[in-house]
């Protein structure tokens, strides 16, 4: 291929190039300001002096949050809640798209299983419908209520259903002259296959276990089962005087709400930062591959 170096195809890149850099900023800036504000003192953050490097810089809010006991409680129940249901997403979605993938013909009530499914994406039973199954159960504060709640991600399952009929039919033919049943098939061909979608909805799967706060909230009536994010949300700076030292009160001074707010952000974006560089790769290549039927 050949490459032009005409004048107009030079500023062009040069203003692609700019584009990008202006892109990148516009969602690193935000991250480095809410660092910023988190290592800034009380005063500086509540009169707004804060702009991209700390004000009165300290660890207060940090030690606030590190030195608490339930911190560290609510970060082990959101990472099982990450590992069971990424992993009960996982099986769901392939369980469900691999048969849903197949023709009417091969799959009797196909159509009418995949109208369902579109359903539930639009519609649902409403809060207090939902809460009161949930008791029923007996899932009020137990992890498998953060989990089973959200075992159907329907939007993942159609991803993966499309990703799996743009494979070539051949080699499921040939699976098929050789011998192979089903199961074989699934694990075989196309789940190796379906490692970039399957990559993506994994990724999905464990930033809206990590994120999701409502849930916890809602059926953990104990703070002691509450999973990070809910943890953060409900943290605020109480100063009381009457029962505290005074060294107590001097390093609650330095804290307040908004540098309280910019550290729980702060925190609890650090391991999604981890894992999406492992992911990435697959991530535009399973969400192109998967959202379209040809």
């Amino acid at each position: 291929m050949i490459r032009e170096t005409t004048l107009g195809s030079k500023a062009f890149d040069v203003l692609l190039i700019l584009f990008l850099v202006g892109t990148a900023l516009l969602c690193v800036l935000p991250l480095w300001y809410t660092l910023a504000v988190s290592l800034s003192d009380n005063a500086a953050a509540s009169a707004g002096q804060v702009s991209f490097y700390p004000k009165g810089f300290n660890f207060g809010s940090y030690i606030e949050i590190m030195g608490d006991s339930k911190f560290f409680n609510s970060f082990w129940i959101s990472i099982q809640r990450v590992v069971l249901g990424s992993g009960l997403n996982f099986i769901v979605i392939i369980l469900l798209a691999y048969p849903l993938s197949k023709n009417a013909r091969n799959l009797p009530f196909r159509n009418l299983l995949m109208w369902i499914l579109v359903f539930t994406m639009l519609f649902n039973g409403g809060l207090v419908p939902w809460y009161q199954t949930v008791k029923s159960l007996g899932l009020i504060n137990n992890i498998w209520a953060l989990v089973l709640g959200s075992g159907v991600p329907v939007f993942s399952v159609i991803l993966v259903i499309n990703y799996f009929r743009n494979l070539p039919k051949e080699l499921e033919e040939a699976a098929l002259v050789d011998g192979a049943g089903p199961w074989y098939m699934l694990v075989k061909i196309y789940i190796p296959l379906a490692v970039p979608v399957l990559a993506t909805v994994t990724l999905f799967s464990i930033v809206y276990h990590w994120n999701e706060f409502f849930n916890g909230l809602v059926l953990m009536s104990n703070a002691d089962h509450y999973p990070l994010q809910t943890y953060i949300q409900q943290l605020v700076v109480i100063v009381d005087a009457n029962t505290m030292t005074a060294e107590q009160i001097q390093h609650m001074s330095e804290l307040s709400n908004q540098t309280l707010n910019a550290a729980k952000i702060f925190i609890a974006m650090i391991p999604v930062l981890i894992i999406y560089p492992f992911l990435q790769r697959f991530f535009i290549h399973g969400i192109t591959l998967g959202s379209v039927k040809e």
